[in-house]
């Protein structure tokens, strides 16, 4: 099957970031041209949150998963009315259903249960865990203070250069969109190296720059030909780096290298730092360790 027949998968709970996320999540599909699949798992019968059982008119006790299945699938129908929706309501550990939900998609998509923002950000487990083990690109929604999806602002792609398949997908990403592409190397020059005299600390420093650019351009060498890119090579640590470049993204995306052997949390600092401060949507894709 190719990725063109896939699925795009979307996880809810009736949380308003979870709203936002069957807003991005309808786009995507729309713009990938393939059905939506909203999935709720839980383990238990009725509802906790409040954001879907007002959009139905219910008591929050009284909101039973398969009402805000219903809500959601709504909410994307009339976002996008000739998308094809499916849904389902699975009984089990949110973590495990995504993640196996990931293999047949092309992409995932989680809300944060964070309020949003750059100093108030805290990610949800669900998301950490799922996006450090997903088997598809996963998006992570942020950036907004309410329960509305925005469409894109920035015109641009944001990418922390590394393996062609976070390439690959941000620049599919940027095609789907018609908008360019802001190619992102981080460097920083070892601590060791530097010293307080200007004259000798300054030579260290463009080497580390030089072979940041000469690393960027390598991997920009197979670009689609008709791409719009531009090209940073920044100093400073990559999570700072990157979380800084997401003020003027409408998506930014990063690598997530997995090890086989390790069943432990998959993410490493970069991608820690960048789902917890990133101010716009972060699509995590996986790359072989």
């Amino acid at each position: 099957m190719s990725v063109t027949e896939l699925l795009v998968v979307v996880g809810v709970d009736g949380s308003e970031p979870s709203l936002r996320a069957v807003d991005r999540a309808s786009d995507e599909a729309a713009l990938r041209g393939v059905p939506l699949r909203i999935v709720n798992a839980c383990l238990w019968e009725r509802y906790e949150g409040a954001a879907l059982a007002h959009d139905l008119g219910e008591p929050v006790e009284r909101a039973l998963p398969q009402d805000l299945v219903r809500a959601a699938v709504r909410r994307a129908g009339t976002r996008h009315p000739d998308l094809k929706v499916t849904s389902e309501v699975i009984f089990e550990e949110p973590e495990y259903a995504l993640v196996r939900e990931s293999r047949d998609a092309s992409a995932l998509v989680t809300g944060t249960r964070g309020r949003g923002g750059m100093t108030e950000a805290l990610l949800g487990s669900v998301s950490l865990t799922v996006a450090g083990h997903a088997h598809c690109p996963v998006i992570v929604v942020r950036g907004s203070h309410d329960n509305r999806a925005r469409s894109g602002r920035h015109g641009r792609v944001v990418v922390g250069v590394g393996a062609k398949s976070t390439l690959d997908f941000a620049f599919a990403e940027a095609t789907r969109r018609k908008v360019p592409v802001e190619a992102i190397r981080a460097w920083r020059c070892p601590a060791h190296e530097s010293t307080d005299h200007p004259l000798p600390a300054g030579e260290p420093a463009r080497l580390h720059e030089q072979q940041a650019v000469d690393v960027l351009e390598a991997a920009l060498r197979d670009v689609p030909a008709d791409a719009e890119v531009h090209r940073r090579t920044v100093e400073g640590p990559a999570g700072t780096v990157l979380a800084g470049a997401s003020h003027h993204a409408d998506l930014l995306v990063i690598g997530a290298r997995r090890h086989p052997r390790h069943f432990g949390l998959q993410l490493g600092r970069v991608a820690h730092r960048v789902l917890h401060h990133s101010d716009c949507p972060v699509a995590i894709v996986p790359e072989e360790g």
